[in-house]
């Protein structure tokens, strides 16, 4: 098998690849991941855009036709998809056992036969974040103590997101006080649905501020968004408001992510670099649950911004049964045989 880069987890300055906001050749920008500063809102350099939902369901269609990769490069495409992993339990039943199992599944997400088959050592490989509601943060916390595994956790109201500001932020404050690393904070879609992008963009403006060093993920919940040219719009106003990722769904709306929003998503990213310099992270969720899943958006990461996209600083997928088809992918690549689903551990 071929040389596989495994993700580290260091503060070495990246190169940052991605293609100009008119199409051009790749650029390559010389210098270190700095965390989105923001700018003033500007609905002008928006707000002419209007996306045309066939083009962007065709250039969707072709993406998984143009590339594949196939047996060892697949293996390695997985493995990258499993460092980008948001192992995620967000449910009413959530309790402190459950989540020590997801962290557990967090740090050692491949069997060791397989890591050992594939050339790869023990904690070689962990899934890119943990993803629980706020009152589990501490117990996530603990279970992950000293692997570096992120922990993330939902607040502002998810996943509606009606509740008052101030009760939303309060619990921003309550889950980064527990100890998360990343918050994933939900939007008022009415401020899309009727334009009013002032409130939006100071609605998310205060999140950020009130996450501190906690990074933040906008969830634009764009199955209630009904046009892609809304979730652009909005795109662009959470990353002008200081957005370190934009997110697609909760994964509770009706329709999650899609590979047509998810390009209107990363364009608006390719956009807001050309602007600004900023590089800003992509998660899609709900709705992801196979390998095959897994590829389509990296192969639109690799297409659509490069190759630095393909990391967990800048690429994150939010899936709580993915893992568990990935893992069966690699134990076909390692064995040449597929195993029943119910044989591989569940978090």
């Amino acid at each position: 098998m071929g040389e596989m880069r495994v993700a580290e987890k260091s503060s070495a300055k990246p190169t940052a690849t991605a293609r100009t906001a008119s199409g051009g050749e790749l650029v390559a920008l010389d210098q270190p991941h700095h965390r989105n500063e923001g700018m003033a809102l500007k609905p002008d350099l928006f707000r002419h855009v209007e996306v045309n939902l066939s083009a962007a369901q065709r250039r969707a269609t072709t993406l998984t036709t143009r590339r594949t990769v196939k047996k060892q490069w697949q293996a390695a495409w997985l493995i990258k998809a499993i460092q980008a992993i948001d192992l995620t339990t967000l449910v009413g039943d959530d309790t402190p056992g459950r989540v020590k199992r997801l962290c557990a599944k967090a740090r050692s997400p491949l069997r060791h036969d397989l890591l050992a088959a594939m050339g790869l050592e023990p904690g070689e490989v962990t899934t890119g974040a943990v993803c629980v509601y706020p009152t589990m943060v501490a117990t996530a916390v603990k279970a992950l103590d000293g692997t570096g595994i992120p922990v993330a956790s939902v607040a502002t109201g998810f996943p509606a997101g009606l509740t008052p500001l101030k009760d939303r932020l309060d619990e921003i404050r309550y889950a980064v006080g527990e100890g998360a690393d990343e918050i994933d904070i939900v939007i008022t879609r009415a401020h899309v649905l009727t334009g009013n992008w002032t409130a939006l963009y100071d609605e998310i403006a205060e999140m950020r501020e009130t996450c501190g060093a906690a990074h933040m993920k906008t969830i634009l919940a764009t199955g209630d968004l009904k046009t892609l040219t809304n979730v652009y719009h909005a795109s662009m106003v959470a990353m002008m408001a200081g957005a370190d990722f934009i997110k697609t769904s909760t994964g509770m709306e009706a329709v999650n992510a899609t590979l047509p929003v998810s390009l209107v998503m990363t364009r608006a990213i390719r956009d807001y670099l050309d602007l600004t310099g900023y590089r800003i992270g992509f998660k899609p969720a709900g709705g992801l649950r196979t390998a095959k899943d897994a590829l389509a958006w990296l192969i639109l990461m690799k297409e659509e911004l490069g190759r630095d996209w393909l990391e967990p600083d800048l690429f994150r997928i939010g899936a709580s049964s993915l893992l568990a088809d990935i893992e069966r992918q690699i134990e076909h690549y390692v064995t040449g045989r597929y195993s029943a689903a119910n044989r591989h551990a569940m978090a």
